[in-house]
């Protein structure tokens, strides 16, 4: 952000010297000595005077000013700057018809700028199912520059698409991803996701960081945490303290917000379906500043920062700001008109000025910024920051944010308005003229390729923000995760107990917990709740007998997995389901890691995981159930098919005596139609568990999760706490059927939730 040049003044006509002597009375001549002492006063004066002028013309030519003080001095008036006309209904269409790509289609872009030959983050993101990666080349991009799955639009290319913004854009800069904006909107785009070419998605799916589905009903009826806006004074927040780094910020906040670092008292709510920018945030190397990047560690290190993936994601209400980037961010078609990146700007001040630009004209729409947990992995290569790309960013930023929180306009159609902040903003210094222009081309060059502007919102900015009732206040206490600044270790989490119970329920809250207790149920049943029920959504209790008194239902152990479709019918909203066999102990703390979204199950624990060959002609009852399982396969769909025979070894069958699995939301329609293929047959739920959970999905994609637990089947000893473990997920097997056995089950448990003692 660039404050405006003024014209050099010229000193030697403009302030004509003063001679000290001029004024003073007749005198007899002095020798030098006398001299100086007479004149000792005059002289120490003109020395100050001197060097104050020469001190302020420094700091002045220091910070790329144009402007020399001078006394007596006048600059000469600005050029006035000129708002473009507009005829935004005559703009004529531009098709593609100079590219091998003029019939391809595609809803989903990934945009990037490469500069160099392909690095493996974008081999990485050019294998991400369902998206188009399309790279912008510049002056510095090598001639034979190529990729497979990749469309490369080179200079040339780029020149020949008849683009308006073209002749506003610098040759040798990512800058030039805004052709690429336009190219995948004349292809098709409903969604873009800006990124680069070092950082990768993890779990390189896109759909599992983001919400790419805004008109689904569920995203609608979402409720996504808000920052409170009772606060009239805040404009701008720092996200990464949500995500439990208290002492990061990222590039484009302002200096002076970076000392507040402590948690939201309370957020609200806004339903799901306007989030049309979605910001992710990056491990590894965040996006910081050269000012943290600097200063927080020594020069031979890298920073690995780690921010909470299991926190939610939290919107900016409108009149709260916070620093987007072009890196890791995904827009809809509704903000495609947000994409536009600044060209008078620096370029590593551009992305943020477009952010805050952004929005602040998403207001005008009803619609907000979200910000995701962790969706990029970025390495930190320790090379050179660039400050002196940054200096208008840290001088400019504040004034910006307040600026644009004031800002109003009359005009009645979006781009009017895209217009006539863009022209203010020029008026102010925030940018200069160039992008005055640079926005008139790239709304018509948007119209151009058949993109329809949104309509405003009749919402009424000024009105005084409703007081927040107590009943709609949502809590939410991030976690502190450790990072290392200038050799202080910042450890500590949550300091009290109470802050890790409700970070396991935020996890769990949404997830069912079906146990089945195969022991005496009455003197058990409350105690399993009481344990369980703290964390999860609920907990489902089934037992060889019902007992409605306990609410505990009926189910036989050897076809339990039939039962379960009925529970699922009951809890449609939930996220997923965790099955337990009662003597198998869960760790909830250690399961905060595992990814919701996948399949879990003890497929990597060998004592519980096996294949049992069907050459031995003496396992009879192996044999019949891998004949039923033969058939069962046969008449599945051919993905499930292909699924399973991927999966399993030739002749053999395979086990999994299942005491924990875990089943998510987007699997369950799958399991469900599964189990109708049994119908009557007589699977044991050992071998009809791991074929549904092969024919799901592939084992390698399963969640790593229960792969250290401690599972010990022939154990015989009478004392399980010898074998227990806080730091395993799940323990197999430990036994209760007498209060005894429950309080020593809770007072070894309490090693990794304390607040256990207080049950005992």
């Amino acid at each position: 952000m660039l404050v405006q040049n003024r014209p050099t003044s010229k000193l030697h006509k403009k302030c004509p010297q003063t001679h000290l002597t001029d004024h003073l009375p007749p005198s007899k001549p002095l020798t030098f000595p006398k001299w100086v002492s007479f004149n000792l006063f005059k002289i120490t004066t003109f020395s100050i005077l001197t060097l104050a002028i020469a001190a302020l013309f420094f700091l002045f030519s220091s910070n790329d000013s144009t402007t020399f003080l001078c006394f007596n001095s006048h600059p000469k008036k600005l050029n006035p700057i000129e708002l473009p006309k507009i005829s935004f209904k005559s703009v004529k269409p531009i098709a593609d018809t100079t590219s091998v790509y003029t019939s391809f289609s595609s809803d989903r872009w990934i945009v990037v700028s490469v500069s160099d030959y392909p690095s493996d983050a974008l081999r990485k993101l050019v294998k991400i199912r369902r998206w188009q990666v399309l790279a912008i080349g510049n002056s510095r991009t090598p001639s034979d520059w190529k990729l497979k799955g990749v469309i490369f639009l080179s200079l040339d290319e780029q020149a020949n698409l008849g683009f308006r913004v073209l002749d506003h854009l610098p040759y040798d800069s990512y800058l030039r991803k805004s052709v690429g904006y336009l190219f995948a909107i004349q292809h098709g785009a409903k969604m873009v996701f800006d990124a680069d070419d070092r950082g990768d998605v993890i779990g390189d799916d896109l759909g599992k960081h983001f919400d790419l589905k805004l008109s689904n009903v569920d995203v609608m009826q979402e409720r996504i945490l808000q920052y409170s806006r009772q606060n009239t004074n805040r404009t701008v927040v720092n996200p990464y303290i949500h995500f439990g780094q208290r002492s990061v910020w990222p590039r484009g906040l302002p200096l002076e917000n970076v000392g507040e670092v402590a948690h939201e008292e309370y957020y609200t709510e806004v339903f799901g379906g306007m989030q049309y920018i979605q910001q992710g945030t990056s491990n590894g190397l965040p996006d910081v500043d050269s000012v943290f990047y600097f200063t927080r560690k020594l020069d031979s290190e890298a920073f690995d920062i780690r921010f909470d993936e299991h926190a939610p994601k939290v919107a900016l209400p409108r009149g709260i700001m916070a620093p987007l980037n072009s890196f890791n961010t995904l827009f809809h078609s509704s903000a495609f008109w947000a994409l536009m990146l600044p060209v008078s700007v620096s370029s590593m001040a551009s992305d943020v000025t477009r952010g805050y630009w952004a929005q602040r004209l998403l207001w005008e729409l009803g619609g907000y910024v979200v910000v995701y947990p962790p969706t990029v992995y970025r390495d930190d290569k320790i090379e050179a920051y660039p400050f002196a790309e940054e200096k208008d960013l840290h001088v400019n930023v504040s004034r910006l944010i307040a600026f644009l929180a004031s800002w109003r306009s009359n005009k009645r159609v979006l781009f009017e308005k895209i217009l006539d902040l863009s022209y203010s903003m020029a008026v102010e210094g925030f940018w200069t003229e160039r992008d005055v222009k640079l926005t008139a081309a790239w709304l018509e060059d948007l119209l151009a390729v058949g993109y329809i502007q949104p309509r405003l919102k009749a919402i009424e900015l000024d009105w005084p923000i409703p007081t927040i009732n107590h009943a709609d206040r949502r809590e939410f206490i991030p976690r502190k995760l450790p990072s290392v600044h200038l050799g202080v270790k910042e450890s500590e989490t949550v300091n009290y107990e109470i802050g890790n119970l409700v970070r396991w329920r935020k996890n769990f809250g949404n997830v069912v917990l079906i146990m089945y207790l195969g022991g005496p149920v009455e003197g058990n049943a409350l105690k399993w709740r009481l344990l369980y029920g703290r964390i999860f959504k609920t907990v489902v209790i089934l037992s060889e007998k019902a007992n409605a008194d306990l609410a505990v239902e009926q189910a036989p152990l050897d076809q339990i997995y039939k039962y379960l479709p009925t529970i699922f019918d009951r809890f449609t909203s939930s996220e997923g389901f965790l099955f337990l066999q009662g003597d198998t102990i869960l760790n909830y703390w250690n399961l905060m890691q595992a990814d919701k979204s996948k399949l879990w199950i003890t497929n990597k624990v060998p004592e519980s995981w096996t294949a049992v060959s069907m050459n031995d002609k003496n396992l009879e009852w192996y044999s019949k159930q891998a004949e039923m399982v033969k058939k069962v396969v046969g008449s599945m769909s051919v993905h499930f098919q292909v699924s399973y025979k991927e999966s399993s070894k030739e002749k053999s069958l395979t086990i999994c005596s299942s005491e924990v699995f875990y089943i998510p939301r987007r699997f369950v329609g799958d399991f469900v139609d599964l189990v109708g293929l049994v119908d009557n047959l007589r699977i044991h739920p050992t071998v009809a568990v791991p074929m549904f959970f092969m024919a799901m999905d592939s084992p390698h994609k399963f969640d790593s999760v229960l792969s250290t637990m401690i599972y010990k089947p022939n154990e015989t000893s009478k004392n399980p706490s010898n074998f227990y473990h806080a730091q395993a997920p799940a323990v197999f097997p430990w036994t209760v059927s007498t209060e005894a056995d429950f309080l020593v089950l809770m007072r070894v448990m309490a090693a990794g939730d304390p607040l256990l003692m207080d049950l005992v």
